[in-house]
C-alpha cells in the first residue's frame, strides 16, 4: 500500500488531479470560517450550546452533518451544499414520472446538460428561500442574534441573502471543478470533508474526559477500547454492505452468421444490496425532525386548566420524541428507514426496462422467459435484498443513539459509530480509492488492493 502512495506521485496527471482536489477542499475549509456580517457570533454560539439536544439543535446538527455547512456559526457556507442536493433529488424524482424530463434524459449528454442547468437555477431559488428563513430566525425572539443596529435593516437582509446564496453557488462551482479537473465526485468530497473535520473535536472530547480510573472519568480505558473496536467493526460492516451485490447470471444468446457462431457468453447482472445508499436515512431523519418540533409546541399548550388525559398524552410524547433515545422515536425512525428504502428502490430500479434491455440485446436469465417473467423475477429478488439492506441501514442509524444512551457517550463522539455521516464517508472514500486504483492500473502500476507481489488480482473475482 505504501508503494501505491508513491506511485500516485510518480504519475504527473494523477498527481496534478490529486493536488488540485486537495486545494479545492482547502479553499472550502477556509471559507467555512468566514462569518456573515452583522451576526453576533458570541450570542449565536451561546444559543447553539443551549439548544444542543433540542429539536432546533438537532435540526442544525443534522443539516451540518451532510451539507458541508454550519448554521451554528452562520458563515457564508452556512447553507452548505444542501440546496443543490435537494434540487438534484427533485429533478431525479421528477425524471421518473414527468415525460419531458424523461425525454431529456434519453437525449444523452445534451439532455443531461440541460437538466444540470435547470438544477442550478433551482438551487439558486432554494438558496433564496432558505436564506430568508434563516435570517428571519436570527432576528426573531426577545434577544436577536444580530447586532441591534442591523436588526430589520435592508442592508443586512440584502447582504445576508447574497452571501448565503453566493456561498452555496460557490460550493457548487467547487464541486464541478473537482469533477472536471480533479479526481472523485466533487459534491460528495465536500460533504465528506465537512464530516471528517468534526473528528478532531470528537477525539478532543474523549481526551478531556479520559482517565485511567474509570470511576472518576466519563471515558475509562474499557470505554475507549470499546469505542475504537466498535468504530472499526461498523466501518468494516459498512464497507461490506456498501460493496455487497446479488449477482444474477445472464446468458447471451448465440447467433450464427455463415459458418461462425457469435455470442453465448455468460455474465452477471449485479444488484446492489444497499441500492438506496444513504438516501433512506436522509429522508427518514428529515421527517423525524418535525415530530420533535411538534411535541415541543404541544408541550407549551399544557397548563393547569388542561385535561388530565391531554397532559398525559403530551408527557408520553415528550418523553419519547423530545430526544433521540425514546422508544417510540427509535421505532418510528426504523419504520421510516424501511419505508424510504423500498420507496427509493421503487423509484430508481425499473425491472421492466431492464428486462426489455436484456431482451433487445439478445440476453436472458437462465430458466426465465424474456419479458414480463424476467421483470417479475428481478423485482422479487430486489424486494428481498432491499429488506436486508434496509435492516442494515436501520442498525447503522440507531447505533449512535444506543451508544450515547447506554454508555453516556457524547453524541459528537457516538455519531462516528454509525448514522448518515459514517455511511457517506465510507461510500465516498471507497469511490475515491477505486478511481485512483483505476488510474494506477491503467498505467500498469500496482494498486492499493494488489497482493504482495503486485501482480495478483486486485479484488476477488477479478479474473472472471
Amino acid at each position: 500500500m505504501l508503494q501505491a502512495f508513491f506511485n500516485i506521485f510518480r504519475i504527473r496527471e494523477l498527481r496534478v488531479k490529486l493536488l488540485f482536489t486537495l486545494a479545492m477542499l482547502a479553499i472550502y475549509r477556509i471559507g467555512f470560517f468566514i462569518t456573515l456580517p452583522g451576526v453576533n457570533q458570541i450570542a449565536l454560539k451561546e444559543w447553539a450550546e443551549k439548544a444542543e439536544g433540542g429539536a432546533v439543535g438537532n435540526l442544525i446538527a443534522y443539516v451540518g452533518i451532510f451539507t458541508g455547512g454550519n448554521l451554528a456559526q452562520s458563515t457564508i457556507f452556512g447553507l452548505g451544499i444542501m440546496p443543490y442536493i435537494s434540487a438534484a433529488i427533485i429533478f431525479q424524482l421528477l425524471g421518473t414520472v414527468w415525460e419531458p424530463l424523461k425525454a431529456l434524459q434519453k437525449e444523452g449528454p445534451a439532455g443531461r446538460q440541460k437538466i444540470q442547468e435547470y438544477t442550478r437555477y433551482a438551487t439558486v431559488a432554494l438558496c433564496l428561500v432558505q436564506s430568508v428563513f434563516w435570517l428571519k430566525f436570527l432576528q426573531s425572539g426577545a434577544s436577536p442574534l444580530v447586532y441591534p443596529e442591523y436588526v430589520g435593516g435592508l442592508l443586512f437582509w440584502v447582504t445576508g441573502v447574497v452571501c448565503l446564496t453566493a456561498g452555496t453557488v460557490f460550493l457548487m462551482w467547487l464541486g464541478e471543478q473537482i469533477d472536471k479537473y480533479g479526481i472523485g465526485n466533487g459534491i460528495s468530497l465536500i460533504i465528506t470533508a465537512g464530516i471528517i473535520a468534526g473528528m478532531p473535536a470528537a477525539i478532543g472530547t474523549i481526551y478531556d474526559g479520559f482517565s485511567l480510573n474509570a470511576g472518576d472519568a466519563q471515558y475509562g480505558p474499557m470505554t475507549v477500547v470499546f469505542l475504537v473496536a466498535a468504530f472499526i467493526a461498523v466501518v468494516a460492516g459498512a464497507i461490506i454492505i456498501t460493496q455487497g451485490q446479488r449477482r444474477i447470471p445472464i446468458q447471451q444468446a448465440k447467433h450464427t452468421r455463415g459458418r461462425r457462431v457469435y455470442g453465448g457468453q455468460k455474465s452477471y447482472l449485479p444488484l446492489r444490496v444497499n441500492h438506496g445508499g444513504v438516501m433512506p436515512i436522509i429522508f427518514a431523519q428529515s421527517l423525524m425532525i418535525f415530530p420533535s418540533m411538534l411535541v415541543g409546541l404541544l408541550n407549551n399548550t399544557v397548563g393547569n386548566d388542561s385535561p388530565v388525559w391531554w397532559a398525559y398524552v403530551v408527557r408520553i410524547l415528550n418523553e419519547n420524541f423530545a430526544n433521540l433515545q425514546g422508544y417510540l422515536y427509535v421505532l418510528a425512525f426504523v419504520g421510516m428507514i424501511f419505508f424510504f428504502a423500498y420507496f427509493w428502490t421503487t423509484v430508481q430500479f425499473q425491472p421492466k426496462e431492464m428486462a426489455n434491455q436484456l431482451r433487445d440485446h439478445g440476453s436472458f436469465i437462465p430458466g426465465r422467459r424474456p419479458g414480463p417473467r424476467t421483470a417479475e423475477y428481478l423485482e422479487t429478488v430486489m424486494e428481498r435484498i432491499t429488506y436486508v439492506g434496509a435492516g442494515f441501514l436501520a442498525v447503522i442509524a440507531i447505533i449512535p443513539t444506543i451508544v450515547a444512551g447506554l454508555m453516556n457517550v457524547d453524541f459528537r463522539v457516538s455519531q462516528f459509530l454509525g448514522g448518515t455521516g459514517l455511511l457517506i464517508v465510507v461510500s465516498v472514500m471507497l469511490d475515491f480509492v477505486q478511481r485512483i486504483e483505476a488510474q494506477l492500473l491503467m498505467r500498469n502500476y500496482p494498486g492499493f488492493l494488489a497482493q504482495g507481489d503486485g501482480k495478483g488480482p486486485k479484488i476477488r473475482g477479478a479474473r472472471h
